[in-house]
Order: C-alpha cells, then structure tokens, then sequence
C-alpha cells in the first residue's frame, strides 16, 4: 500500500536510516526520534500517541511560585538533601486530604521526578536481605522502570495482571512470595498503560500479603485522582484516592507532578515512605550504609549520591502547586479531565473502523476514558499493526515493550493528540480500514 496519507518512499528510507528492525519493537523515545524526523521531512503532522507528555499549560500557581523562588535566590543555594521543610509538610497534608493516609513529613521526600524516585528504591529495596534478590512488577508497565533494573544489574520478574483480578490475584501473588526471593513489588494504579484501577478488594489483598511476607509495595501514583469515573478532587472529602496504603505499613508512594500537574519539565516528584517502613531496621543494609534504618539510608546513601538534592526553584513551585491544591483553590482533577473526554472520542474513531480496545474492563465494569487507552486491529500483532500505522501519520508503542501478554495490543496516549486533529484521525483511519479490510 503505497498510496499511504504519509509519503510511503521517506518515511520507508527514513525508518531504514534510523536502523531500526521493526518500528513496532522500538522504545518510547526511538519511535520519538522517527516521528520527528518523518514530520520534519514531511511537513505532515502526525497524530502523536507514543509519549505521555503532558498537553496541557504547566500549573500557574507552581510557576509563579517558582518564579518568586529563582527571584530570591534560591538558585544559588544547594537545597537540603531531605527536601525543603515546607515542602515536606504539604506534600504531609496533600497525601492526608487527598488519599486520607498519615504520613510525617520525614518521609515525604521530593525526588528528581519519580523516575529517580524508583531508581533509588529499587536500589535500596534491593539491599534490605541477603537472601532475597528480585523485584516483582505486577504488568503490564511502564517500559523504564525494567530498563533502570538492567542498568542496575537487578533482578526482576512479572506478570500480566489481567488474567488474575479479583480473588485470583492472591493466589498469583503468592505463588511468588513463596518463592522467599522477592523483596519489593512495583505496580501503578492508574495502570500505564492499560489505564485498569486495581479495586480496594484488590489493594487489600496486595497490602496483607505484603505484611505477611515483609515485602515492600510500590506505588506508581503518576495518574494520581485521574480515574475520573469517580472524583477525587474534594480535599478532605471522601472519596479519596484509592491506595495500598490503607492496608499494609510496608509500602513506598510515588506521586509524579508531570502529569497531574503538568509539571514535568521541571522533573519533579514525590517518593513517600510509610512511618512504619521509615523507621524500620535492616541488618543487612550495613554491607552499603552506614546506618540500617531504611530512611536514613534512602536518604543519605541512596539519594544523596545520586543527584545531591532536588532542583531548588521546582520545590517551591511543587510546594505552590500543593498549597492551591490543599486550599481547594485549585482543582487539579478538573484540570486534567480533558484527557478523558479525548480518550472517549477517539476511542470511538478506533471502533468505528474495526479496532478493538484490549484492556477493555476492569473485572466487570468498562475501563475509563482517561490519558492512555490500548487497541488491537483483527489480523494484526502489534509490530505488524505500528509499522503499518506509522505510514497513516499515526504514532504508538507496542505493548510487547510493557510486559503485557496481549501481543497484538498498542497503547495510545490522549494528551498529545488536539481536538482539531479529530477529522485527520477519523481520515487516516478509515483509510488503513479500506487498505487493510477485516476478512
């Protein structure tokens, strides 16, 4: 199929100059690179799906507060390794109206993005016991997180939830425990990229499994409060977002301000550690730390040398972002509902034309319209299904990179994609059906 909406002969010769096998087992940011040198090449614009880049302005109360910062100097101050004080206590009170969890402010520690967050935990989960090496990432998920464990030289295993909701997830999770190898388990919720929301039955069972077995449960809360089938935007009120944290004391958050704020230039994040697991002792952390209470060597053997603190100004823009947000000044789930309202209207360009969504439940009710969907075409595997799209100026991930089982599945990501480019969707679209008809 030559005649494509995207001249068939460049983006071929470019796909061969960039040396890639198959644009459909690329990584994020090769499928980034293409994209931008296809449209450069091209002049066509793309329908962009590939990055959950944020598409909406950054939060006007971070950045004048930031701004106020870098006007009294800050820049020229190395921040404390702990986080600045103010900032800690929001982050305390923000985790306290919106998920209605305690946490003292010593273990509320801002992090150069959650990207460093997880890379520190992951190294110091790595290090609690001796005889356990292996983290567990429930899937499917973020891509990086396995990539930061390669790096590390860390052992991991994973499996696809989808298959083990409900009930079945415990019997899953501790065919695993069991094992005695596994010292943490990462998982995010909203799910990236299925966009499934475990149940509380769910983080119930992952929650008293983790105390069972003494293992750490991290939560990637980069959506946080954007499952908008309920709302979680009334600080102080219930509902509240959900979490494991309200069933076990052995757990490490992880809440991004890239998304929910738009904030992520600025790479900025929060890591909150339990008061429990803050305190806890380790005997076997003394091989690394001086110490071997789990704060102290998060903090100053794990963080400390990885980047010596976290940019100055962007805490006090996070620490503006959170007062607004704690007040109730400003409504962060409001801010971002957008999202959702594109995802339920390309979603129903995709069905229009013969796709199908893939995580299409979560256990009996229909997955919510929210910054990532996933789709499948009938016929096709995913690689087969991206190298084909990206003729059609259409640009994705395989889920094959994600850990998922679905292997004809891709994720989609909303924020990129504008109203106006709903028609050249629908085009483009209904084009690739009329090229390649459902037998």
């Amino acid at each position: 199929m030559t005649n494509t909406p995207i001249d068939f002969s460049i983006v071929s010769q470019l796909i061969k100059d960039s040396g890639l096998s198959s644009v459909g087992r690329a990584s994020i940011r090769e499928i980034k690179k293409l994209i931008d040198n296809i449209e450069e090449a091209t002049g066509e614009k793309f329908i962009r799906m590939e990055m959950g880049i944020p598409g909406l302005p950054p939060v006007k109360a971070g950045v004048d507060a930031q701004i106020k910062a870098l006007q009294d100097g800050v820049a020229a101050i190395y921040p404390d390794i702990m986080g600045i004080k103010p900032l800690k206590q929001e982050i305390s009170k923000f985790v306290k109206l919106f998920m209605n969890i305690d946490v003292s402010p010593n273990g509320c520690i801002p992090t150069v993005g959650s990207m460093q967050g997880g890379f520190a935990a992951f190294l110091a989960c790595s290090r609690l016991h001796k005889e356990r090496d292996t983290t567990l990432f429930i899937d499917p998920g973020f891509p990086v997180h396995k990539m930061q464990h390669r790096v590390l030289g860390l052992k991991f295993e994973s499996f696809d939830v989808y298959n083990y909701r409900g009930e079945k997830l415990r019997e899953k999770l501790e065919s695993y425990f069991k094992s005695g190898k596994i010292h943490s388990v990462l998982y995010s919720n909203p799910n990236n990229p299925s966009w499934i929301c475990f149940t509380d039955d769910e983080l119930k069972i992952i929650g008293e499994l983790a105390t069972k077995y003494d293992i750490v449960i991290m939560e990637d809360l980069a959506y946080f409060g954007m499952d908008f089938r309920k709302d979680y935007s009334k600080p102080g009120e219930a509902p509240y977002q959900p979490s494991v944290a309200n069933y076990t004391d052995n757990y490490i958050l992880f809440i991004s301000s890239s998304k929910v704020f738009s904030y992520a230039g600025e790479r900025i994040g929060m890591m909150v550690i339990s008061d429990n697991l803050y305190t806890s002792r380790y005997e076997d952390l003394k091989e690394f730390y001086p110490r071997d209470e789990f704060g102290y060597a998060m903090i100053f053997g794990t963080l400390y040398p990885l980047s010596s603190g976290t940019s100055h100004s962007a805490q006090y823009g996070l620490l503006g972002v959170l007062k607004a947000s704690n007040s109730g000044e400003f409504n962060f789930v409001d801010y971002v509902k957008d999202y959702g309202v594109k995802a339920h209207e390309m979603k129903e360009i995709f069905l229009k034309y013969g796709f199908e969504i893939v995580y299409d439940t979560d256990i009996d009710q229909p997955i919510a319209d929210g910054f990532y969907f996933t789709f499948s075409y009938p016929g096709l595997d995913a690689e087969q299904l991206l190298d084909k799209l990206v003729y059609y100026g259409i640009s994705a991930i395989s889920l094959l990179i994600t850990g998922s089982e679905r292997t004809e599945g891709i994720r989609a990501c909303t924020s990129l994609v504008s109203h106006s480019q709903m028609p050249d969707l629908d085009a483009r679209l209904k084009q690739f059906h009329e090229d390649y008809p459902i037998n």
